[in-house]
């Protein structure tokens, strides 16, 4: 059963309600959905955040990691107390805090194909806050098979980017994309992160996130947006689904 604002969530939430287009409806959209977000780190921190303060009404989120030192220069949910523990179980206590009506579960290892398909299955969105290929390519798959919408954010240095895969129709996934741009190993660690950054990036994740769940506005399906922090100049570049795409392009045989 389809849950509904009551009248103190509706006086909580007033200034996105009153948005123009935005209204009732789509607000008890976001109370109803219920997102999946793998990773609590720099972006993670900044889109859980407005998450959950903008009135998601389930978030899940999984990390393996512990809260360092080194982390707290950019990893907002996180304070000095609690270096040595997991950084779900960080997130969750201060997420609570800021809005205690949205439903959090903390899920603190890294999940195998079959256990996360499980739970990409269980939601109505995935956001990749990862920081590794490895799982972005695994998210983008699971999501692509499963026909699950999926936002994607990077950062590193003075760079950021943001694009979201809907599979479907012409849509392409993240496959498509980083063939045409080169994949860097390089970490946080090795190469350096502007503390603000992925505050930003984690932002218009959570910014993307609710467009889709509530169709209010125009996504970024089919679309990259770069950030040059160090100039301040976004970029925008069309992305085009590629026919021979091993995961969601058509096979030789369609027309």
């Amino acid at each position: 059963m389809s849950k509904q604002l009551s009248q103190s969530q509706a006086m909580r939430y007033n200034r996105q309600i009153m948005l123009a287009g935005f209204d009732l409806e789509r607000q008890e959209m976001l109370l109803n959905a219920k997102v999946l977000q793998i990773g609590v780190g720099g972006l993670g921190c900044a889109s859980a955040q407005y998450l959950v303060a903008a009135g998601i009404g389930q978030l899940t989120l999984v990390d393996d990691d512990q809260v360092e030192l080194t982390n707290l220069q950019r990893q907002i949910l996180h304070n000095e107390a609690d270096i040595g523990i997991s950084k779900v179980q960080s997130a969750v206590d201060s997420l609570n805090q800021l809005n205690s009506d949205c439903q959090l579960i903390a899920i603190a290892q890294r999940l195998a194909d079959p256990q996360l398909t499980e739970l990409i299955c269980q939601h109505d969105l995935v956001l990749d806050c990862s920081d590794n290929l490895a799982t972005r390519n695994q998210l983008n798959r699971l999501c692509v098979t499963n026909k699950i919408p999926l936002v994607c954010g990077a950062a590193i240095r003075m760079e950021g980017q943001i694009t979201s895969i809907i599979p479907g129709g012409d849509n392409p996934c993240y496959q498509c994309l980083s063939q045409f741009f080169a994949e860097q190993q390089l970490s946080c660690v090795e190469a350096g992160v502007m503390a603000p950054l992925v505050g930003i990036i984690g932002a218009m994740q959570a910014l993307e996130a609710i467009k889709i769940i509530t169709a209010y506005g125009q996504n970024l399906a089919g679309k990259l947006m770069l950030l040059d922090g160090k100039t301040h100049q976004w970029q925008s570049f069309n992305l085009v689904k590629d026919p021979h795409c091993k995961l969601c392009g058509h096979s030789p045989n369609e027309n």
